[in-house]
């Protein structure tokens, strides 16, 4: 996610989580992971491989039916279970073809009873219908577009606005959506388009993601779209889409190719097989990541469109373990934009951007209040942009290019497709440099204060 630039800075207002409450009975998932930010996110008792999600959306009307069928493995014998989903009124909930109870508690929880128990380690299916307006979240979830059209976006959260699921970073799935809208309406959404044909007078479309996704970067957007259809030079096809008055972006696009080579020369090959973005004629205050079709805000420019598809990498085909984690994320994607796209593409002297950087905020403890490692529920969006590049600037200077980029790019594939943390990053980096990193780890993770000058300025920096 990149905020726009007045916002960047901002601390976002702090978020309650309530205490996942106690759950005795071995024979019910628990309804929450224990995210120490977000408790009640995701759900225990099962592993969940792929989400097949049909909707129908009348823009006119903002309404909404969906069916979604979710394939899932048990990891315990269950009697009842949860889902996340705060969408629109539910009709029916079925578990492998038989009808099950089903309540609506909490802000996002849908419990299920299946008419039969589950067993350990056996596949089921659920599938749950719904209908009803859909909401407007204004950017923490389904979003209405002054077009008239509607998308998807939001971070944390996102998904449970649109269809249930298993809302955590720990159980990624493959994901597939049929879309039915108007004949003159456009549906765009992450990974292959399969399917864009008119019958009468609605459009059917179906876009499938063959690699495993989590809920916030899954997206749909509908709007009159036009296209941008390129081709990397290995042939992966990337298809790009924008709203009426978002054609203005379409320079900055056309270097999609570009930004991928440059940042699989930098972290790896490019971890999907096909990409593109999502321009969105609406009144954002940052763009996000969406997996291979990022969504963006109408400011948009070429360091955000660079920060987006790092994270491609950094937060969607690695990510976190917990919202505590977040740098993984942020810092990577503001590093690359920030600094590696200057340094390598346009020429600049990042070092002395990194001194001056420095040298204006010596004075102002604010601007070092909130750690990057765990940075506290509400505060996951703030320090990590303006302060996770520096710091990975001086751990670059600290182990030397050699080690850095080798190291983080063997990171990267070794977590590839799953998720990782701030200690293992922590762990894995010391374990490829001869110097011992835990001060420099402490000061610039851990402190609400400026590190010492003996890790703000190591290696080259010192000049």
């Amino acid at each position: 996610m990149r905020w726009s630039g007045w916002l960047c800075a901002a601390v976002i207002g702090a978020l309650v989580a309530a205490p996942v409450p106690a759950n005795a009975d071995p024979l019910v998932g628990t309804p929450g992971l224990d995210d120490p930010y977000y408790p009640l996110d995701g759900n225990g008792g099962y592993d969940v491989g792929h989400y097949e999600v049909t909707i129908d959306y009348d823009p006119p009307s903002h309404q909404l039916t969906g069916t979604t069928t979710i394939e899932a493995t048990a990891t315990q014998a269950l009697r009842m279970f949860n889902l996340d989903f705060n969408g629109p009124d539910v009709r029916m909930v079925s578990v492998n073809n038989l009808p099950a109870a089903f309540d609506r508690n909490g802000d996002h929880e849908l419990t299920v009873t299946p008419l039969l128990p589950l067993l350990p380690g056996l596949p089921f299916t659920v599938t749950v219908d719904y209908a009803g307006q859909a909401r407007n979240t204004e950017g923490e979830g389904w979003t209405y577009a002054p077009s008239g059209g509607a998308f998807a976006a939001g971070e944390p959260h996102s998904a449970t606005t649109w269809y249930p699921l298993n809302d955590t970073p720990l159980d990624k799935a493959t994901f597939t959506l049929h879309a039915s809208v108007p004949a003159e309406w456009e549906v765009v959404s992450n990974g292959v388009r399969t399917e864009n044909a008119v019958a009468g007078a609605q459009r059917n479309v179906t876009w499938e993601s063959h690699q495993p996704v989590l809920g916030y970067l899954t997206t749909v957007a509908i709007d009159h779209y036009s296209y941008l259809e390129q081709r990397r030079a290995n042939g992966t096809p990337l298809i790009s889409a924008f709203a009426q008055n978002a054609e203005g972006n379409r320079e900055t696009e056309q270097r999609l190719p570009e930004i991928i080579d440059f940042e699989e020369a930098l972290y790896g090959p490019y971890p999907f097989d096909t990409g593109g973005g999502i321009y969105v004629d609406a009144d954002l205050e940052f763009s996000l990541e969406t997996q291979t079709r990022p969504i963006y805000a109408p400011w948009t420019d070429l360091p955000t469109a660079v920060h987006e598809i790092a994270h491609q990498w950094w937060g969607d085909s690695v990510s976190v373990r917990q919202w505590s984690d977040i740098c993984l994320n942020e810092c990577f994607a503001s590093y690359t934009a920030d600094y590696l796209w200057p340094e390598r593409m346009e020429g600049k002297d990042v070092d002395a951007a990194y001194r001056e950087t420095i040298r204006k905020h010596r004075s102002d403890p604010k601007f070092w209040d909130i750690p990057l490692e765990n940075p506290g529920v509400g505060n996951e969006f703030t320090s990590v942009y303006y302060r996770g590049p520096l710091f990975l600037h001086a751990l670059r200077k600290q182990i030397g290019d050699d080690v850095f980029f080798t190291a983080v790019r063997e990171f990267n594939a070794a977590h590839a497709y799953g998720n990782a943390s701030m200690p293992e990053f922590r762990t894995f980096m010391q374990s490829k440099s001869q110097t011992d990193l835990t001060g420099f780890f402490d000061a610039w993770l851990n402190r609400t204060t400026m590190p010492p000058d003996e890790y703000l300025f190591p290696g080259a920096l010192r000049g």
